[in-house]
């Protein structure tokens, strides 16, 4: 049984990904600081040390205890604070990866899968994005993940390292059979804003825009179910494994949703109106982006199961009632 080192394993992303590993019998340790991950999104099949990926010597203490491979998901990820606050999001995301990559290196453990984001793109030239698209970040989030991900392709050139670096989308939705119930700490994302307004903790949703150019002048995203991305991640470990090739992979659906549409979704579903207002638009946010799934077909096998916008935004609604 191989053994996989979940680094962010008790977050939102990560705890769907340790229980997808487990379903597929693979032996699970975590490691987390739990300053965003919780506790309660914890398996008990799974081993759990507390630490932070600042701690080189703990995480060097920590990665001999014989791994096949590492899921590394632990970075701080608020596009708005990382343009506020460089200085942390340089120290956690670029020199904690480091410290997570050197320690593979120093103990022998040659394969990661790597939690990086469309962010990386920028504005987008052309629809759906591949992975091919120039890489032009317009958040300091965004460029960590690239200067990330420049490391590991500059580590695996030298060194037995192998990486696959999957640049999400946007995640959305919960396990469906309930069994993750740690709500996602201070969550800047649309979905969850809009489960705010609806279970009174918010008063009103801002939409950012209605003049785009787009069927109802919203923005449009990709958006995954987050379940599928864990499977991703168990595609990626076995591929590793098995092939031992580098690779960078987009996950997306090929599929995309207006904020009005999300909003509309989200009354069908509740049955409860939801108050939002329009706002100016956001510098830097794209009017349309969708991405191309075919490297993740053709090199995982992997395809989307949760591709109705419903059933999405049921499995969050059933996870807040």
């Amino acid at each position: 049984m191989a053994k996989i080192l979940v680094i962010g394993g008790a977050g939102y992303i990560g705890s769907h990904v340790v229980k997808a590993l487990l379903k597929e019998n693979f032996g699970v340790t975590v490691y987390d600081n739990l300053s965003t991950g919780q506790r309660c999104n914890l398996f008990k099949e799974a081993e759990f040390v507390e630490g932070d990926i600042l701690d080189a010597a703990h995480l060097e203490k920590v990665m001999g205890g014989g791994f096949d491979a590492v899921i590394h998901l632990a970075a701080k990820k608020a596009v708005g604070e990382s343009m506020e606050n460089p200085q942390l999001y340089a120290q956690n995301n670029i020199s904690g990866s480091i410290n997570i990559f050197n320690a593979m290196l120093n103990n022998g453990v040659k394969n990661v899968v790597f939690s990086s984001t469309s962010a990386v793109y920028g504005m987008p030239e052309y629809l759906p994005l591949d992975e091919k698209h120039p890489l032009q970040p317009m958040s300091f989030y965004g460029y960590t993940k690239m200067a990330i991900e420049q490391v590991m392709s500059w580590y695996s050139r030298i060194k037995d390292f192998n990486y696959i670096a999957l640049r999400y989308f946007n995640a959305v939705g919960y396990a469906a059979d309930g069994s993750i119930r740690g709500k996602e700490k201070n969550p800047q994302n649309l979905l969850p804003l809009i489960m705010d307004v609806v279970t009174g903790r918010r008063e009103i949703l801002h939409v950012f825009g209605n003049d785009y150019d787009t069927p109802d002048g919203t923005c449009i995203r990709d958006y995954i179910h987050v379940e599928d991305l864990a499977e991703a991640h168990v595609l990626a470990i076995k591929n590793l494994l098995s092939a031992g090739r580098s690779q960078i992979i987009n996950l997306g659906t090929e599929k995309g949703t207006s904020v009005l549409e999300i909003i509309k979704a989200v009354e069908r579903v509740c049955g409860k109106k939801v108050n939002y207002d329009f706002a100016p638009r956001r510098a830097g946010d794209p009017a349309n982006v969708i991405a191309t799934s075919v490297k993740a077909s053709q090199v995982l096998g992997w395809k989307p199961q949760y591709t109705d916008i419903d059933k999405i935004v049921e499995t969050v609604w059933n996870m807040e009632k």
